[in-house]
């Protein structure tokens, strides 16, 4: 069975992770061994062992006068202290982060403007601070898409996906004409996957992003540049096109993933699946006894049930079977059957 092993989060190479996963899975050896066995040079190998002493994951124990033999050290006593040492630093930077912020927020009311708003030119520079954006959000990420993309393509943004993994939400408003474009289908396919809500409309009216309701970018028209930006922070104006998000968003209709995954737009009530997933839900069936029912997974029962939420403006899977019910979509014959 091959094990898929990742330790560059706390701090090692990729030679390193690579030798310690041999000498945990094959035992330790003499360097002359390890040498054979990795097919380096033998000071290549002493390098790669000292560093892996001093990061305190292998020790070396010499038995009746033979050559030094390298072992690792156990993985739940070295890697965690790697672990927790790595989780002290984040802490820090992260307490450092807040106060930081805390002072730039506390700034703004007399901060000059070109502290407030920001120019940015050229496709590059852009596309960098898009994507640095999208990388900074702490909880939610709005925004809309529109069928021409400049900066940044859809295929080029897995900034989004790495936000979606660290459970920042993401609201997006589409122009239908957008799904016209491969890439633009397949991110949105990829984003319902990792549970974003979207959302189409007919036109937007500019492309926008907003993340945390703090920081806002939007297209900027600049004589000689081929892309131009502006990113805002002064409080009023990112009240006012969070404002704008929200008008648009309220008249927009969900976009979701139908059984062969692909994607419905512009759904006026729940098909026959949903109707299914309504009367297991109000059943109390959980999420995963509902797809072993239907024949579907947990995570597409829960993004149906989202979607039905976000169509009928439902805050609470409670709310929803209330909606459901009002709106005729389940009786007490079809949830009591």
């Amino acid at each position: 069975m091959t094990l898929e092993i990742d330790l560059s989060a706390i701090g090692l190479t990729a030679a390193q992770e690579l030798e310690y996963h041999s000498l945990v899975v094959d035992g330790g050896g003499t360097e002359d061994a390890l040498a054979t066995r990795w097919d380096r040079s033998a000071d290549d190998v002493r390098r790669l062992l000292v560093s892996l002493r001093d990061l305190g994951l292998v020790e070396q124990a010499t038995f009746d006068g033979e050559r030094p033999v390298w072992f690792p050290t156990a993985p739940d006593v070295s890697l965690q202290g790697l672990l927790n040492s790595r989780r002290h630093a984040l802490a820090v930077a992260e307490t450092s982060v807040a106060q930081l912020t805390e002072i730039f927020r506390r700034d703004l009311n007399h901060a000059d403007v070109g502290d407030l708003v920001e120019v940015v030119l050229g496709p590059e520079a852009v596309r960098a601070r898009f994507l640095q954006l999208e990388l900074s959000a702490r909880e939610e990420v709005c925004a809309f898409v529109d069928a021409r993309p400049v900066a940044v393509n859809p295929e080029e943004n897995r900034a989004e996906v790495q936000a979606l993994g660290r459970g920042v939400t993401f609201r997006v408003v589409i122009e239908r004409a957008s799904f016209d474009d491969e890439a633009t289908a397949a991110e949105t396919r990829d984003a319902l996957r990792a549970n974003a809500l979207v959302r189409s409309v007919a036109t937007v009216p500019t492309k926008l992003l907003v993340t945390d309701r703090a920081v806002v970018m939007a297209p900027l028209s600049v004589r000689g540049h081929d892309a131009a930006a502006v990113v805002i922070r002064a409080p009023s104006l990112v009240q006012s096109l969070v404002t704008l998000f929200e008008a648009v968003w309220d008249s927009g209709i969900p976009v979701v993933l139908d059984p062969e995954d692909g994607l419905v737009d512009g759904p006026t009530g729940p098909d026959s699946l949903d109707i299914a997933l309504l009367s297991h839900m109000l059943n109390g069936l959980t999420d995963d006894a509902i797809g072993k029912r239907l024949g579907v997974s947990g995570r597409t029962v829960q993004r149906r049930l989202r979607g039905l939420m976000d169509l009928s403006g439902s805050a609470s899977r409670m709310q929803l079977g209330w909606e459901a019910s009002e709106r005729g979509w389940v009786t007490r014959r079809s949830v009591d059957s």
